[in-house]
């Protein structure tokens, strides 16, 4: 019996292209919780990232992923558990030492007025003093540095560009420069697809993967889409009702690990397209 999703987009990697072995653990998740008064927003979760690990995290409207993914970040605190980045509880992580971890989130989050590369800039100003940060005083090798990034996600072109009269894709890109330029251990992209259309979206899954390869980095990318994390992941975390309820590679998704995660019946998947 087949599990229904969308069509694979033609540029997906093949399960044999994946990496064979997972390296050391970027990102350790132990038993964190969080609730919002009388709700249970994460309860009890654990999972974690290694290096050149992409991992997809999937789960129904609700079920925790924002959550969990603004606690890994450090914008809110859990109230049990811990977080630890190679090792280093990022509760103790103050200031600078932030820059370990980048977030790609949904709405791209760009100054509109500034050109695509003093928006990549931002991701240097972990590394300014101050008063340099204040009055954006980047060095040349910064400069640089930024213009490579904008050039690995191939908008060197549009340096220049104000980020609005770039496209969605584009600004998407521009993030992701942003974060790359950020020089971070450990990459968050909170639905960064949301807003874009399956090829585009696709186009930036496929950037995100290739930057965990070749970077070294752990990359943890929440989707609503199935097939995107089955054809870009290497591995999937599913959350429901705040609880990790299936942890897998992404080949192995299958159609009992929707329906536990989803809690759907097959007859309800029809206009979605197929997992074998």
């Amino acid at each position: 019996m087949n599990v229904v999703v969308e069509t694979s987009p033609p540029n997906a990697v093949a399960v044999a292209d994946r990496p064979p072995a997972r390296s050391a653990a970027r990102l350790t998740v132990n038993r964190i919780s969080k609730s919002f008064g009388d709700m249970i927003a994460v309860n009890d979760v654990s999972c974690s990232v290694s290096g050149r690990e992409f991992v997809a995290v999937l789960g129904p409207s609700g079920s925790g992923k924002t959550t969990l993914f603004r606690c890994i970040a450090g914008l809110i605190t859990p109230d049990s558990g811990s977080i630890h980045i190679d090792g280093d509880d990022i509760a103790g992580l103050q200031g600078r030492r932030r820059r370990r971890i980048a977030v790609v989130f949904q709405q791209f989050n760009l100054v509109n007025r500034l050109s695509a590369l003093d928006n990549v800039l931002a991701g240097r100003l972990g590394y300014l003093s101050a008063w340099r940060g204040t009055f954006r005083q980047f060095s040349r090798s910064d400069r640089l540095l930024a213009m490579e990034c904008l050039d690995r996600v191939g908008l060197l072109s549009k340096a220049a560009q104000r980020a609005d009269t770039l496209s969605g894709g584009q600004q998407q890109r521009v993030a992701i420069a942003r974060a790359l330029c950020q020089q971070p251990d450990l990459i968050i992209a909170d639905e960064p697809v949301a807003s874009l259309d399956p090829t585009t979206g696709g186009e930036v899954l496929d950037l995100l993967r290739d930057i965990a390869r070749s970077d070294g980095v752990g990359v943890a990318c929440s989707l609503h889409q199935v097939h995107f994390a089955r054809n870009y992941a290497d591995r999937i975390v599913g959350l429901a009702r705040g609880r990790v309820v299936i942890d897998c590679q992404a080949d192995a998704f299958d159609e009992h690990a929707y329906q536990s995660l989803y809690e759907t019946r097959p007859a309800r998947m029809a206009a979605r397209g197929t997992i074998s």
